[in-house]
């Protein structure tokens, strides 16, 4: 599972997922991406398990990007534990995903054969998501 390697502060606040991403929201590197239609946090095991389900699928031929990383540490207490005494210990790791922001990219593989990689790997994700193509974001911004 992806993780940071060093931290500066363990346990972060919870934040708001106000908002669209300004940042990472058009494919940059493959032909065809998925993009986040709603916020959410997507855990790490769930990130691994949408890389292995497109990796699966395209029998590993072409290439796959991953542009968002778990830098968010969530915490939990011990079950049956009374309240105060501090923050709990980091439980997993989380990236926060805004809307509009490029999560996978793939490239290498026809277009038939993307549409279904990320079809599947949107299914192991906790929010809709949607195919985009990098050509349709080129004859977009020229107008």
């Amino acid at each position: 599972m992806l993780s940071p390697k060093r931290v500066k502060y363990r346990r972060v606040h919870r934040g708001r997922m106000k908002g669209a991403a300004h940042r990472g929201n058009r494919v940059s590197y493959g032909e065809y991406g998925l993009m986040a239609a709603a916020p959410a946090w997507v855990t790490s095991n769930q990130i691994e398990a949408a890389r292995v389900a497109m990796t699966r699928y395209t029998k590993r031929g072409g290439k796959v990007w991953i542009k968002i990383f778990p830098d968010k540490s969530v915490t939990k207490k011990p079950a049956e534990t009374r309240m105060g005494k501090g923050k709990g210990a980091p439980e997993y790791w989380v990236a926060v995903v805004k809307p509009g922001k490029v999560m996978f990219e793939i490239g290498g593989v026809s277009e038939n054969v993307a549409r279904e990689a990320l079809r599947l790997a949107m299914h192991k994700l906790p929010m809709k998501c949607k195919f985009v193509r990098k050509a349709d974001q080129e004859t977009e911004g020229d107008s």
